[in-house]
């Protein structure tokens, strides 16, 4: 009873002063309620609670409960309120203080843009393009991810914010975008179209490639037997050229008459087999000689060689196996 009346009289002082956070931890994302909570072990009476922000010790608020524990709110963190934070209680004995404690402010990645760095004014293919991507908000660490079109090319991370590169070999023309996450949220960029340029001897030859793989690949087998044949061809037209067929030499229209002899009398033609030109056709040799009459008192007479003439070549029937060359027949 005398120390209850003792301690109404004297009051106990305020000790073992603390400072938590609602939410847990430190860690409020941006936007959100950050609670400050001040409590004490001991004290009797009154008890004002104060808290302060920063080590040079900004004062943000007062209040005096007949209570042991008091809160303060920030309605909606923001960036600027990461920083430390520490509070003091007092009940007319002096103030007693907590400890310091910080608070991280969690901030969504914002919008990242994606930016293309080639080596030249325009990129060829085989050229090494950069891809940059950076979201110029967000708490770190960042991954970034990189995208052609839809298919993902590789990811970057960003250990303490900022943005990062991807390099890639310049092949395909189309939309490249990168998205950036940090496990608050994910957000894309907007599509940055990127036209690759194929050299002219480079375009040819891949598109002469390209059909013959195409042509390939639908025919097949097929495929192989037409080119085959289409060489064959050639080749046989080539041989053919250079080992023309013969022709027959043009006729010589000649008037043949006996000499010495008022009256023509018919010619006696030798017909002889010459060769098998072109088809069915079989080509003849004829020859004509001029016979002269002499009187009955000279003696007959050897013809000569002059006297000989060779007439046309003649299409006299169809070409038969039993036909022999004209090589053959010399």
């Amino acid at each position: 009873m005398l120390l209850r009346l003792l301690l109404l009289i004297y009051g106990v002082r305020v000790s073992d002063v603390s400072l938590e956070t609602q939410p847990p931890g430190g860690q409020v994302m941006e936007g959100k309620k950050l609670v400050l909570v001040c409590s004490v072990a001991k004290g009797t009476g009154n008890i004002t609670f104060l808290w302060y922000k920063g080590a040079m010790g900004f004062k943000l608020g007062t209040k005096t409960l007949r209570s042991l524990t008091a809160d303060f709110e920030i309605l909606t963190a923001r960036e600027s309120d990461a920083e430390q934070y520490y509070c003091a209680a007092d009940n007319g004995y002096g103030p007693s203080l907590s400890g310091l404690v910080s608070i991280t402010v969690r901030i969504p990645v914002s919008h990242p843009v994606l930016t293309l760095r080639a080596t030249g004014a325009q990129a060829v293919v085989g050229d090494v393009v950069e891809l940059h991507c950076e979201a110029q908000r967000g708490s770190p660490p960042i991954l970034y991810r990189f995208y052609h079109e839809d298919i993902i090319l590789g990811n970057s991370s960003a250990p303490s914010g900022g943005g990062a590169s991807f390099n890639l070999t310049a092949e395909h023309s189309g939309n490249y975008f990168c998205e950036a996450d940090n496990g608050l949220g994910t957000q894309h960029s907007e599509a940055v179209l990127l036209n690759i340029t194929v050299p002219t001897k480079d375009r040819r030859e891949l598109l002469t490639i390209g059909v013959i793989e195409g042509l390939l690949g639908t025919l097949g087998p097929t495929s192989v037997v037409l080119l085959f044949c289409y060489w064959l061809k050639k080749k046989i037209g080539k041989r053919s050229a250079r080992d023309p067929l013969r022709s027959p030499p043009s006729p010589v229209p000649q008037d043949f008459t006996y000499v010495n002899s008022p009256t023509p009398a018919p010619l006696q033609p030798v017909y002889e087999n010459v060769n098998v030109v072109s088809g069915d056709d079989v080509y003849s040799l004829v020859y004509c000689s001029q016979q002269e009459r002499k009187p009955a008192a000279e003696p007959p007479r050897t013809l000569t060689e002059d006297e000989v003439s060779l007439a046309i070549y003649s299409k006299v029937k169809q070409a038969s196996n039993m036909d022999v060359d004209y090589e053959d027949a010399m």
